[in-house]
């Protein structure tokens, strides 16, 4: 799909992304960089990164890749230096790094719990952390006119409660919380802004690999017939959104992109027998007023 963005309007950023060499991370460096900016990712697995660099390279995005794990501050601190020593400065930190697995609760060992919060939670924290002195106003690289941004990739598990995901449902309302705390505290104090996109289910990505696979997703859509799948184009388009200045009077805001999936509810009753029977039921309440006691005269 063509993008409704101006090919420039992230011209001169330079952008970092955990979890930049697959899934929605990739798609995002991608979209960051057709539409300008300069790319640094972040991973673990140097296969991964080393593909995902020359992929963006052969389209003509400026990109390089770290290893480095999110959950080790030592790695969060070299990879942003490294990416600011290469760049100059840095405008965009992502943090689209995660961890996740079905498992029932009863199932779900203290470590498998700890893992997904250590890299989803505390991994963008720290991400977050060792950033702010090249994003805040006036700092490393920054002139004092304004500050960076900061964007983190949550989900919508904790809205309500989703079967086996409390340790991903635990992560993700911490990464909710991260955002709205540092919007109201860097926002304020640096002119960073930090903002959240809450995807849901993404085709061809590892998430949907694992939490989804063919055999769920199939009874899904015999349960919910409106069961939609986006694309990963459509969470990277909400990224420039909020990165750029598009977006420069959004902080704070986790957007929901996920075609109102989280809304879901089957439909216990076809459309028609509803209008029927509230027919039936309200003329049943206008000759039966209910509360009303009946004269014993």
């Amino acid at each position: 799909m063509e993008s409704p963005f101006k090919a420039d309007i992230l011209k001169g950023k330079v952008g970092l992304i955990t979890g930049g060499g697959s899934g929605i991370g990739f798609e995002i460096s991608t979209q960051l960089g057709k539409h300008g900016a300069s790319i640094a990712i972040m991973g673990r697995r140097k296969h991964v990164l080393q593909d995902a660099v020359s992929a963006l390279q052969s389209l003509g995005i400026h990109a390089v890749g770290f290893e480095g794990d999110v959950r080790k501050q030592e790695d969060a601190k070299r990879v942003i230096e490294s990416t600011f020593k290469h760049f100059g400065h840095i405008d965009i930190l992502v943090n689209a790094a995660a961890g996740n697995f079905l498992v029932p609760a009863e199932d779900l060992s203290t470590n498998g719990f700890r893992t997904v919060m250590d890299i989803d939670s505390v991994g963008t924290f720290t991400m977050c952390r060792e950033a702010l002195e090249y994003l805040k106003k006036g700092g490393r690289g920054r002139n004092s006119s304004s500050g960076g941004s900061i964007l983190n990739i949550s989900a919508t598990l904790h809205y309500t409660a989703s079967w086996y995901q409390i340790h991903v449902s635990a992560a993700k309302a911490a990464v909710d919380s991260i955002t709205r705390n540092l919007a109201l505290e860097w926002g304020t104090d640096y002119d960073i802004r930090v903002n959240g996109i809450a995807p849901g289910p993404i085709a061809d990505t590892p998430g949907l690999r694992k939490l989804a696979p063919d055999e769920i997703t199939i009874k899904a859509r015999e349960h919910l017939p409106s069961y939609k799948i986006g694309d990963k184009w459509d969470i990277a388009m909400s990224a420039i959104y909020l990165v750029s200045d598009a977006g420069k009077f959004v902080n704070g805001t986790t957007l929901v992109v996920d075609g109102g999936h989280w809304l879901r509810n089957a439909r216990r009753l076809p459309k028609e027998e509803v209008k029927q029977l509230s027919r039936v039921v309200e003329k049943r309440s206008r000759e039966t007023p209910v509360g009303v006691p009946s004269s014993k005269l």
